[in-house]
């Protein structure tokens, strides 16, 4: 949002600037979008503005972002059902837009979202579906612990994992990206060539694909562990700093980069944040509790006898405490100790990932 002076321009202003914009012929263009769709986007960089400061919003690239914009104004779209299989929706300046009918909306429609992956167009819908948080429901806890060998081990000795490329899959991406990456120096392949366009197609194309399986896993995972658990027990991890890069700066190299760089590759491929999100999101509709507990030493503390040692994890998947001999699963005793921090309430209340400085309320003094 631009800012003026006394702070952010208002609603009004925004359909002004929309309509200012659409008689502009460098941008005659802006003519055939929906008005309210150009304005959302004005209100959602507003408040992206206003939440992490103007000098830190970033314009999204072309290239790398799929394109999305939403109709903001439910009186404006009426969807009907036609089939067991398609639905339709009327969107203002689109008329009739046929889809395919996945789930029911089960709620009083918001809003919708037109967006693109892998070449395909795709429409969401937020309901009001009166749904605040279900009940809780009783079930036993549970630990999980999200890793690169295993996606998901949870504390009662389960490992729930899937391959979400194949090795077709990986040589076809390899060769892709080769191309891709020969295009600039090839003349019939260079910025902006059709040839250039058809392959970075083809790779949406496949990217969508895994993306697809990797989301699939996630939602199908993280149901069946509300359902059957009422408490789930997670690592806050900071996904984004664990997978920055390693290459550092010209004046100080980084190590180990390219190692470094493969281990982020595997951290992103297992999907991590995605679970997660679909983890608290069907904990509402089925009475869990979703707790995240400090990460620190979990991977090296032994459940049994809760020593501490980076010599106890022989490898990626033994654990052998080095005190006491106990032997598990390493990402398993991982999962036991994540959810016993989680279960861990302190004097105060709190839980194990965010303690108070005083862990015991203090003690009264007889008058």
């Amino acid at each position: 949002m631009y800012r003026r002076r006394g702070g952010f321009v208002g609603y009004n202003e925004q359909a002004r600037q929309v309509a200012e914009a659409k008689k502009d012929p460098d941008c005659a263009w802006l003519a055939d979008a929906p008005s309210h769709t150009l304005q959302q986007t004005l209100r959602d960089l507003d408040h992206a503005c206003k939440a992490h400061g103007t000098w830190k919003v970033r314009w999204r690239s072309k290239a790398r972002t799929a394109p999305s914009f939403r109709f903001p104004d439910r009186s404006q779209i009426a969807v009907r059902r036609v089939s067991r299989r398609w639905g339709e929706v009327r969107l203002p300046k689109f008329g009739l837009v046929r889809f395919r009918w996945s789930r029911p909306l089960g709620g009083v429609l918001r809003n919708a979202t037109v967006s693109r992956d892998g070449g395909r167009w795709y429409i969401s819908f937020c309901v009001e579906d009166g749904v605040t948080k279900a009940a809780p429901n009783g079930r036993p806890p549970v630990g999980v612990d999200r890793g690169v060998a295993v996606a998901l081990a949870t504390s009662d000795g389960g490992l729930d994992d899937q391959e979400f490329v194949t090795p077709g899959e990986a040589a076809r991406l390899k060769r892709l990206q080769q191309r891709l990456s020969r295009s600039l120096r090839v003349h019939d392949r260079n910025r902006g060539s059709k040839r250039r366009d058809a392959t970075r197609a083809q790779l949406g194309r496949l990217n969508a694909r895994i993306r697809a399986r990797r989301r699939d896993f996630a939602a199908q995972t993280a149901v069946r562990l509300v359902r059957e658990h009422g408490l789930v027990a997670v690592e806050g991890l900071r996904i984004k700093n664990m997978t920055a890069s390693a290459k550092g700066t010209v004046e100080q190299p980084g190590r180990n980069v390219r190692q470094k760089a493969g281990l982020n590759r595997a951290i992103l491929s297992k999907g991590w944040g995605g679970f997660l999100l679909k983890l608290e999101h069907a904990a509402r509709y089925h009475g869990a509790k979703i707790e995240k507990v400090n990460p620190a030493y979990t991977s090296q503390t032994c459940n049994a006898c809760k020593h501490v040692a980076p010599e106890s994890r022989k490898s990626q998947a033994v654990f052998r405490c080095v005190a006491c001999g106990h032997q598990d699963h390493a990402d398993v005793n991982t999962a036991k100790n994540i959810l016993a921090a989680g279960l861990a309430v302190t004097g105060r209340g709190d839980l194990a990932d965010g303690r108070s400085a005083k862990r015991q309320p203090p003690e009264l003094i007889a008058a």
